[in-house]
């Protein structure tokens, strides 16, 4: 056998070298075209994003005021204001957050300890993404055919009703990711002590997790503050001071829907105030939800 090598056979011959350097060469442009098309698309959204807070900005602050905090909305050319509106969405928000967080957390809590992959848990979840992922008029659409049609009118319970259909789903998806992420490890030691399922859940998990379901419940109402579609079928909206639960409420969705396409420009002025203020408060929702992830 020759122990001499073929120049052809060589690993660095010119032919392997310029085979290589083209190589090289093709993947830096596919990587150069690649990168610039992402900078395009990111430039593109953020153009789009920083117009539309721009507009919401210019707008809704020229037309805030103290007299939008302290009055009711009134008749066009009276100077009206949207405090109606702001607590009825508050008192909605609220209400419909008590109902769905609950069920929620305890929905989530048994999908991740008990049920785990047993086929209930499989149904379970399959409703949930379908409620995750479904258009809210047509929760606002059921809840219309459960609560106001039967009992012969508009209400602020069938609108809290509604937004807590939408809390639901939220929280189980993210009560149970939170406490999958947690090891067994944990579960067996607590287990291993002499302590119950049930506190092992309530005492250890849920502080373990607290933060993740926390952080799932500011999305929920973060998603539940701007919901307009859900609130036309079941609270209907109130021009006038009403705290009542079982007469049509105000919201602040509903009164910038119905300011936003009117002729009048204090009305409009109004509804850019009320978009404003929504924007503002979901942002400090969010801004706060990522703080509670991060720790």
């Amino acid at each position: 056998m020759s122990t001499t090598m073929n120049a052809s056979s060589m690993p660095g011959r010119p032919k392997d070298m310029k085979a290589s350097a083209a190589l090289g060469a093709r993947r830096r442009r596919v990587d150069l075209i690649i990168r610039a098309a992402c900078f395009i698309a990111t430039a593109i959204g953020l153009l789009f994003l920083v117009s539309i807070l721009g507009t919401l900005f210019w707008n809704g602050f020229s037309a805030l005021s103290l007299n939008v905090f302290t009055d009711i909305t009134r008749p066009p050319g009276s100077n009206g204001g949207l405090l109606n509106a702001i607590i009825g969405s508050l008192i909605q928000t609220a209400i419909g957050t008590a109902i769905g967080t609950p069920i929620g957390l305890l929905v989530g809590t048994y999908l991740a300890e008990y049920a785990k992959s047993t086929p209930l848990a499989h149904a379970v979840r399959f409703v949930s993404d379908i409620l995750l992922s479904a258009p809210s008029i047509l929760i606002g659409l059921f809840v219309y055919q459960i609560l106001v049609v039967p009992f012969g009118g508009f209400s602020g319970w069938a609108g809290s009703v509604a937004l807590a259909i939408i809390v639901i789903p939220i929280v189980i998806r993210t009560t149970e990711d939170m406490l999958r992420l947690l090891p067994d490890t944990l579960r067996e030691a607590v287990i291993g002590l002499g302590a119950p399922k049930w506190k092992m859940i309530t005492l250890i998990c849920w502080r373990a997790a607290a933060s993740g379901i926390v952080t799932g419940i500011l999305l929920a109402v973060a998603r539940v503050a701007g919901e307009t579609a859900p609130l036309l079928f079941t609270s209907l909206g109130n021009l006038n001071w009403s705290l009542s639960l079982s007469a049509p409420m105000s919201s602040l969705p509903l009164t910038i829907y119905a300011y936003a396409g009117s002729p009048y420009q204090d009305w409009i002025a109004l509804a850019w105030a009320g978009a404003l203020i929504i924007t503002l408060g979901v942002l400090g929702l969010n801004i706060a939800a990522r703080s509670l992830l991060r720790k």
